[in-house]
């Protein structure tokens, strides 16, 4: 996240287009047009910066590594040898049941809506992916600990760049926040929070059916807050920042 690339969700042109067609499906490849727009932020490596045009220049780059779609190599390279039976990529729209129903405000009003059908396309790579409570708590470990990756490839994942908040840093698509490793995301009417702390190997998991802000701040962050202030208390997750899936109001 130091790539200095415009976030595609942060254009206004995909925001009028996603507020007034959130079912249509989008391709890799509109969502970089409307990054590629903008020009750098900033030189690479200069400062970190959370884009989501990172993750699908990262999903189109596994594509051409592997010659396989992108959903194929996450089923089989990723989610069947870490036994995630009810976790899937979606190709379209299908959201498995049963479901809970999200709510968000990111709509033209500004009120809040249901948004459960909305296409996860737009988030490809950078979040479209669906699981559920038990499956997210087996994979907070797993990416953790480095399950699927050799010693050395987990140490280079785990090597951590300040991201402007205490305790906290950014690693290759990881992040550690007071000793918590792991990644939150956040899609119009959904958020989780996926940690493992290895110190007291404890697993936090933090799944809401609505992304509306508070004060600011995302609800999940509150309640992983509200959790580790109790059971961690020398770990306390702050929450303070946004490193997800996530679109301009």
């Amino acid at each position: 996240m130091r790539s200095g690339l415009f976030n595609y969700s942060d254009d206004e042109d995909f925001n009028k287009v996603l507020d007034t067609g959130a079912e249509r499906p989008f391709t890799p490849q509109q969502l970089l047009d409307y990054s590629f727009k903008h020009p750098a932020q900033f030189a690479p490596g200069e400062k970190f910066d959370y884009s989501n045009t990172n993750l699908i220049l990262l999903g189109l780059v596994i594509e051409k590594v592997t010659g396989r779609p992108l959903h194929e190599v996450i089923a089989k390279d990723v989610l069947e040898p870490a036994g995630l039976r009810h976790t899937l990529f979606p190709t379209g729209a299908e959201f498995p049941e049963p479901h809970a129903h999200g709510y968000t405000d990111q709509s033209t009003s500004g009120k809040i809506v249901d948004s459960t059908d909305w296409n996860p396309s737009w988030g490809w790579a950078a979040g479209a992916i669906i699981s559920d409570l038990q499956d997210l708590r087996s994979w907070a470990r797993v990416l953790a600990t480095g399950t699927l990756l050799t010693p050395a490839t987990q140490a280079e994942r785990l090597k951590t760049s300040p991201i402007g908040i205490p305790g906290a840093g950014y690693g290759l698509g990881i992040f550690d926040v007071q000793g918590w490793i792991g990644h939150d995301g956040s899609l119009p009417g959904y958020e989780s929070l996926v940690v493992y702390l290895p110190q007291a190997r404890a697993t936090m998991v933090v799944l809401l059916n609505t992304d509306v802000l508070h004060d600011g701040r995302e609800p999940s962050a509150f309640f992983g807050e509200a959790v580790t202030g109790i059971v961690t208390p020398d770990h306390v997750y702050p929450g303070h920042h946004r490193p997800s899936v996530t679109r301009s109001g």
